[in-house]
């Protein structure tokens, strides 16, 4: 993948797919420590220490309609080509945590890409799902809850596509506040 906001994308379909009602995502973005780190939180169906001993594998996954699953080996890859690395933990039942980070001035770091779409694209494609997006810089932090959308959309749908387009503006404005970097 060659943005990291399609990364984002992927291992946030993830935790959907495993049954998550609520998914973290904050984003520490920080010129001055050099680090661009990343925590997916879930609290979906967990992993055994087995599956997880071997997620890193990219023919491990609990796929049934194909036998490789790359999300975890590329971020994992991409990670350690570029000075950062990957940590992940997860229960049984309880969910999983997933963080990785980049040193954020890496010549191979990829770029972010379209974040704010990204996030907007899976917000509007599970609105049943609690999702939470956070995103630290040296300047500010932005918050993006699904459950105050919803309340200020007061019942309309955020698979309208002028509220996507409306919220992709309003995250992008956003993180130009905060002075987000990409």
């Amino acid at each position: 993948m060659k943005e990291l906001a399609m990364h984002v994308y992927d291992l946030m379909e993830n935790s959907t797919a495993a049954n998550a009602t609520e998914v973290r995502l904050t984003i520490r973005d920080s010129l001055k420590d050099n680090v661009y780190a990343f925590t997916i939180e879930d609290n979906g169906k967990g992993m055994s220490p087995e599956f997880m001993a071997r997620v890193t594998d990219p023919y491990t996954t609990s796929r049934t309609t194909r036998k490789v699953g790359l999300g975890l080996p590329l971020i994992k890859m991409n990670t350690e080509n570029c000075g950062g690395g990957m940590r992940l933990q997860s229960e049984l039942g309880k969910g999983t945590k997933l963080e990785f980070w980049f040193q954020h001035n890496h010549w191979d770091r990829p770029p972010m890409g379209d974040l704010a779409g990204t996030i907007v694209m899976l917000c509007a494609a599970h609105e049943d799902i609690h999702i939470i997006y956070k995103h630290i810089t040296d300047q500010d932090e932005f918050v993006f809850d699904t459950d105050e959308i919803h309340e200020a959309l007061d019942g309309m749908s955020m698979n309208d596509v002028k509220v996507m387009s409306w919220l992709k503006d309003m995250v992008q404005e956003n993180l130009v506040a905060i002075g987000y970097n990409d």
